[in-house]
């Protein structure tokens, strides 16, 4: 970690983060129930990266050496997919599971090249629309029994649907939609009884009130047009 903003604003999506390692740290057994309650009321409780930075600092990251969730926020590059695409890398958590509860991953993750999840009674989403991506493949496992797992990709990703339903489904809808160049291929597979595994395509927050300002802006545009045209006859 370079530079630290205690200052800045804590976004929802860097609360979450911290909440997915304490959740990871609880299943390790690196915190007993007490203290995971305890950081994780602190940690939606925050409003600062001051606030958060503390949380993590003494929790190893999983399967690598010791490492705080980074509040820094650093320049994130034009964006392209060869940027969002580390390679190597293990990805920030390797498993989802919902047990009679649900289970979130989502903002500025790492998504591994295998990444399980298991809902029973409860349900989860994968969300990788922020996500960066240790291959141009990786492949979500999905196991819903009796309950539901909902995979969340932006637009340019291509999807493939392999998943096995029995009194259950998976959501085929966004196969064969073309891929972005350079863009990344996520496989979903799995198997789902009495429960169902969707996958949908949206943008992400910023871009959809980035693409409500662009279409106010054409409207006030025309409006304008219209104006002069009028003046002029």
């Amino acid at each position: 970690m370079t530079e630290e903003l205690p200052e800045l604003r804590a976004s929802d999506a860097d609360r979450e983060q911290v909440a997915e390692r304490l959740r990871d740290a609880v299943a390790e057994g690196r915190l007993d129930m007490a203290e995971f309650e305890e950081r994780l009321d602190a940690a939606y409780r925050a409003r600062t990266y001051g606030e958060l930075t503390p949380l993590t600092v003494d929790l190893p990251a999983p399967g690598g050496p010791a490492a705080t969730v980074d509040m820094a926020k650093r320049p994130r590059g034009n964006g392209s997919w060869d940027e969002r695409i580390v390679g190597g890398a293990e990805g920030t958590s390797q498993w989802g599971v919902a047990v009679l509860s649900g289970f979130q991953r989502k903002g500025r993750w790492t998504v591994p090249r295998r990444f399980h999840s298991f809902a029973f009674w409860g349900g989860g989403e994968i969300d990788l629309r922020e996500a960066y991506f240790a291959d141009r493949e990786v492949v979500i496992n999905c196991v819903a029994i009796m309950g539901g797992v909902n995979v969340v990709v932006p637009p340019g990703i291509e999807v493939v649907v392999r998943g096995i339903g029995i009194m259950g489904g998976f959501d085929h809808r966004e196969e064969g939609t073309p891929a972005q160049p350079g863009a990344p291929r996520v496989v979903v597979t799995g198997f789902a009884f009495w429960g169902g595994v969707g996958v949908e395509r949206k943008l992400t927050k910023a871009e959809r009130q980035r693409v409500r300002e662009e279409r106010r802006r054409e409207r006030l545009e025309r409006r304008e047009n219209r104006k002069e045209l009028r003046r002029g006859e």
